[in-house]
C-alpha cells in the first residue's frame, strides 16, 4: 500500500450498541475481541511476531523506489533522493493516528473481562462438542466451530500475564473444562490447551505469585494432570511441526511442576510419565530436541526418589540406557547438546544404580563389560563410564560388580588409567581431580569387596613394575594432602564443624582418605618390601606413619550410613585393625 492509498484510507463505521442491552451477544463480543485475536500457532518458547490477521503491514515508503511517485510527492521540488513528509490535513492525521494504535488498543485484564471470556470459552467448548455429536462424519459442519474455540484458547494466554487472577479462574471451574480438552479429538485443540497450561504454571510466575499458583495447580493434580498429559503425549505425532512443539511444552509442564513442587515425582512416575520417558528415549533416529528434553525430565524423576528409581527397573529401564550408551563406545557427539543427552544418560544410570535390584539387572545386562569396552575406546563416553563403574561397585551391595570386573579383566583398563590422569581432556568434560576420585574410589571398592583369587590378583598389581603404583599412590597422597592443608588453613574459627568438615572433603579430603586406605590394604596384604617402599618415600619427604593414620582413622569415623549397620561395623572395625597392623 502506498501514502496515497494510506492516507485515503476511512474505517468502516460500527454500529453503535444500544444502552439498553442488558446481555452482551456472542457476536458482539467476538467483533471487539477479533482484533487481539492471534491467529498463528502459539508455542511459548519460541514466540514469534504479533501479526494480526486480515491486516495490511504498513511500510515506509523507501528512499529508492520504482513505483511512480504520488502526485504530492512529484509536486515537491525536493532531490531525488530524499524523503519529505507531506502536509497532512487533521482528518489524515486522525486516519494515521487511528491505524498506528489500533493494533496497540488492548483491553486490561480484569475479573468481569475474565468472566466474559472463561463464559465464551465454556459456549464455544460446548457448541463444538454438540457440533461434532451431531455431525461426525462432516468436519465441513464442525470446523468453523473447532476454530473458534481454538481462537478463544489463544486469547486465554492473556491470563498468564494476570496471576492473581488464578484463584477467580478456579472458582470459575474453567480447569476441569480445560483438562477434558486434553482428550479432544482435535489433537490441534489438545496442543492448543498444553500451550495454554505450559505458561500458566511457568515456575517464573509461581516465584511472582506463589499463592495464586497454587490455587491453579492444585485443581490441575485433582483432575489428574498428569496421567491425562502422558495419554496425549502417546496420540502426538513428533513428524508435526505442530505437534512436536505441543510434546516439547508438556515436557516444559514436568519440568515446572517437579520444580515446584519436587514431591510431584512419585506422582507423576505413578502416571505414567518414566514409561512413556524411557520410550521416547528409545526412539530410533536421528537426534532431536525433545529426545535430549525427554532425558533431563526423566534424569529429575529419578534423582531423590526411590521409588522411581525401582520402577525404572521393572520396566527395563536398565536395559533401555545400556543399549541408549552403546552407540558412544565407539561415537563421540557430534554436537554439544548430544553430548549433553549422553550424560544425562549416564547420570539416569547412575541414579538408578543406587537401588540393590537395578546393580542385579545391570550385571545381567553386561552392563561391566560395555563400561569396560567404553574405556578402553578413549572417546568421550570414557568419562562417564567411569562414573558409572564407582556406583555399581561401591558399597556392600557392588560386590558381585567388583568380583565380575576383576574376571573380565577390567583390572588391566582400570590401572593405566589410575597411573596417568588423561591430560587431553577434550571438551572438559571433567577435571583431573573427578578423573582420579573415580579411578581411586573404584579400586577402593574392590579391595573393600573382593575374596579368594579376585582379591589377590588385584593386590598383586601393587607389586608390578618396581612398585610403581606404590609411588603412584605416594605422589597422590602428597598432592591432595597439600590441597587439604589449604582448605584448612582458609577455613574461618567460627565456621560450624560439619560445614568445614564438607569444605575439606570437597577440597579433596575424601580422595586422600581412599588414597590413604588403598595404601594400608596393600602395605598389609602385601609382600613386607611394599611397606618399605612407602616408608622410604615418606623419609625422603620428610613425613610421618603417622600422618596416614590420623587420615585413615578419621575416614574409618565418618564411613556415612551406606548399607546396614552391621556392615558399617566391620568395616569400621577392619580399618582400625588395618592401622594397628601398620
Amino acid at each position: 500500500m502506498d501514502i496515497g492509498e494510506l492516507l485515503s484510507y476511512k474505517p468502516p463505521s460500527t454500529p453503535k450498541r444500544s444502552a439498553d442491552d442488558e446481555e452482551e451477544d456472542e457476536d458482539v463480543w467476538d467483533a471487539k475481541r477479533a482484533k487481539k485475536v492471534n491467529r498463528t500457532p502459539y508455542h511459548p518458547r519460541m514466540r514469534r511476531p504479533d501479526l494480526t490477521p486480515n491486516r495490511t503491514p504498513i511500510r515506509t515508503p523507501s528512499r529508492n523506489t520504482n513505483e511512480p511517485p504520488t502526485p504530492r510527492r512529484a509536486a515537491l521540488p525536493a532531490p531525488e533522493n530524499d524523503f519529505i513528509e507531506p502536509q497532512l490535513t487533521e482528518e489524515e492525521k486522525d486516519i494515521v493516528k487511528y491505524v498506528e494504535t489500533e493494533a496497540a488498543e488492548v483491553e486490561p485484564l480484569d475479573e468481569t473481562s475474565l468472566k466474559r471470556m472463561i463464559l465464551l470459552f465454556e459456549k464455544r467448548a460446548l457448541r463444538n462438542q454438540e457440533m461434532r455429536v451431531k455431525f461426525p462424519d462432516q468436519p465441513d459442519k464442525f470446523m468453523e466451530s473447532e476454530v473458534e474455540l481454538h481462537d478463544v484458547l489463544q486469547e486465554m494466554h492473556a491470563i498468564a500475564t494476570n496471576p492473581e487472577l488464578y484463584p477467580q479462574m478456579v472458582d470459575l471451574g474453567v480447569v476441569p473444562s480445560l483438562i477434558e480438552l486434553l482428550s479432544h479429538e482435535n489433537t490441534d485443540i489438545a496442543v492448543g490447551v498444553v500451550d495454554l497450561l505450559q505458561e500458566l504454571v511457568d515456575s517464573d510466575i509461581y516465584n511472582e505469585a506463589p499463592e495464586e499458583a497454587d490455587a491453579l495447580i492444585d485443581a490441575l493434580l485433582y483432575q489428574q494432570l498428569f496421567a491425562l498429559l502422558v495419554q496425549n503425549l502417546e496420540r502426538l505425532d513428533e513428524s508435526v511441526s505442530e505437534e512436536s512443539d505441543g510434546v516439547f511444552n508438556t515436557l516444559a509442564i514436568f519440568e515446572s511442576l517437579l520444580e515446584i513442587r519436587p514431591e510431584l515425582c512419585i506422582e507423576a512416575g505413578k502416571q505414567g510419565a518414566i514409561q512413556w520417558l524411557l520410550k521416547r528415549i528409545k526412539v530410533k533416529g536421528p537426534f532431536d530436541t525433545n529426545k535430549l528434553y525427554s532425558s533431563e525430565i526423566l534424569s529429575i524423576l529419578l534423582q531423590n526418589t526411590k521409588e522411581n528409581r525401582l520402577l525404572l527397573g521393572d520396566l527395563d529401564g536398565i536395559d533401555v540406557l545400556l543399549q541408549q550408551l552403546a552407540y558412544y563406545k565407539r561415537h563421540d557427539p557430534q554436537s554439544a547438546e548430544e553430548q549433553e543427552l549422553m550424560e544425562n544418560l549416564f547420570d539416569i544410570l547412575c541414579s538408578s544404580l543406587m537401588e540393590t535390584l537395578n546393580r542385579e539387572r545391570f550385571l545381567k545386562g553386561e552392563g561391566l563389560q560395555l563400561m569396560n569396552l567404553m574405556l578402553r575406546e578413549k572417546k568421550l563416553s570414557r568419562n562417564g563410564s567411569l562414573k558409572v563403574l564407582d556406583y555399581a561397585m561401591n558399597g556392600p551391595d557392588g560386590k558381585d560388580n567388583c568380583n565380575k570386573f576383576v574376571d573380565i579383566l577390567g583390572l588391566r583398563t582400570i590401572f593405566p588409567l589410575f597411573m596417568k590422569t588423561p591430560t587431553k581432556n577434550r571438551k572438559k568434560v571433567v577435571t583431573a581431580e573427578e578423573h582420579e576420585e573415580h579411578v581411586v574410589s573404584i579400586i577402593a571398592s574392590m579391595l573393600r569387596n573382593c575374596k579368594g583369587t579376585q582379591r589377590q590378583r588385584l593386590l598383586s598389581k601393587f607389586t608390578e613394575n618396581d612398585y610403581e603404583k606404590i609411588d603412584r599412590l605416594m605422589e597422590l597422597h602428597f598432592k591432595y594432602l597439600e590441597k587439604v592443608e589449604e582448605v584448612e588453613q582458609s577455613s574461618k574459627e567460627d565456621d560450624d564443624e560439619t560445614e568445614t568438615l564438607m569444605k575439606r572433603l570437597n577440597g579433596g579430603l575424601f580422595t586422600l582418605q581412599l588414597v590413604d586406605y588403598i595404601l594400608l590394604e596393600a602395605c598389609i596384604g602385601c609382600t613386607q618390601t611394599v611397606k618399605q617402599r612407602v616408608t622410604k618415600i615418606l623419609t625422603q619427604r620428610r613425613a610421618s606413619l603417622k600422618t596416614i593414620r590420623n587420615i585413615v582413622r578419621e575416614y574409618a569415623g565418618n564411613l556415612g550410613d551406606d548399607g546396614d549397620v552391621e556392615w558399617r561395623e566391620q568395616q569400621q572395625q577392619h580399618i582400625l585393625q588395618l592401622i594397628d597392623k601398620f
